[in-house]
C-alpha cells in the first residue's frame, strides 16, 4: 500500500475548494488533486437503487464503524494512506481493515474538525490506528450521521491497491456528513466498499 504521507503539501488546492465543486466526491476530489490523479468515474446513485447487501451496509443514519464491524464479526482498525492537518483540520485517506486478516471493508476519504473533539477524542484520531466510529463512541461524543448522497464508483488503478482488487470493478459507497448536537460538522466523508463474496461486480476492460 502507498506509504503514509503527514508533509503539509505546498499547493493551494487541498485546502482552497472552488466554489461549486461536486459535494459528492469532496474530500477524496481533493486528494486526488494533490497527487496529481485523475478522478475515476464516480456518480450519483438513488439509495434503494444500490444492490444488496451495500444497500444495508450504507443507506442508513449510523457510522460506519459499528455498521462493517456488526457485518463481518469483527473489529476494525485503520491503515493510513496519506494525512494533512493545518490548525484544527485533519484529512486522511484510510482503509478500514478487519483485526487478525487484515482484509480491507472500506476505503475512504475524510476531513475532521478537531476542534470539536474533546482531547482525548482528538488524540485518539491522530494516533491514527482506531476507526473514528469507535473513538466517537468510546469517549461519549454525542453525533449524528446524514449521508448527502449515495455513489458508485469505478475502480481505478489506486482504490484497487488500497482494497487489494485486481481489474474494473463497480464499487458503492457514499458521501457523509457527522454532526454534533449543535449542528456543527464534525466529519465529512466519502466511504467506499469493495466487492463483498459473491456479489463482485467486476466491469469489462
Amino acid at each position: 500500500m502507498p506509504a503514509e504521507s503527514s508533509s503539509p503539501s505546498s499547493t493551494t488546492t487541498f485546502w482552497n475548494r472552488p466554489p461549486g465543486a461536486s459535494p459528492i466526491m469532496y474530500p477524496l476530489d481533493d486528494f486526488y488533486t494533490q497527487a496529481g490523479r485523475p478522478l475515476p468515474f464516480i456518480a450519483p446513485v438513488a439509495g434503494n437503487a444500490i444492490p444488496q447487501p451495500y444497500q444495508d451496509l450504507l443507506v442508513h443514519h449510523l457510522d460506519m464503524t459499528s455498521t462493517l464491524e456488526k457485518f463481518h464479526g469483527a473489529r476494525i482498525h485503520l491503515h493510513i494512506l496519506s494525512s494533512q492537518q493545518r490548525d484544527d483540520f485533519y484529512y486522511r485517506e484510510v482503509v478500514l481493515l478487519l483485526d487478525g486478516s487484515n482484509r480491507p471493508v472500506e476505503f475512504g476519504a475524510i476531513k475532521m474538525n478537531l476542534g470539536l473533539f474533546p482531547p482525548a477524542a482528538r488524540q485518539a484520531i491522530l494516533k491514527g490506528h482506531l476507526p473514528l466510529g469507535r473513538i466517537l463512541h468510546e469517549n461519549g461524543v454525542s453525533h449524528a450521521s446524514r449521508p448527502k448522497a449515495f455513489i458508485k464508483v469505478k475502480s481505478d488503478d489506486f482504490i484497487n491497491s488500497a482494497l487489494q482488487l485486481t481489474g474494473s470493478h463497480l464499487l458503492f459507497g457514499r458521501r457523509n456528513t457527522l454532526l454534533d448536537p449543535k449542528q456543527n460538522s464534525l466529519a465529512e466523508i466519502v466511504e467506499i466498499l469493495p466487492p463483498v463474496d459473491g456479489n463482485a461486480d467486476e466491469l469489462s476492460a
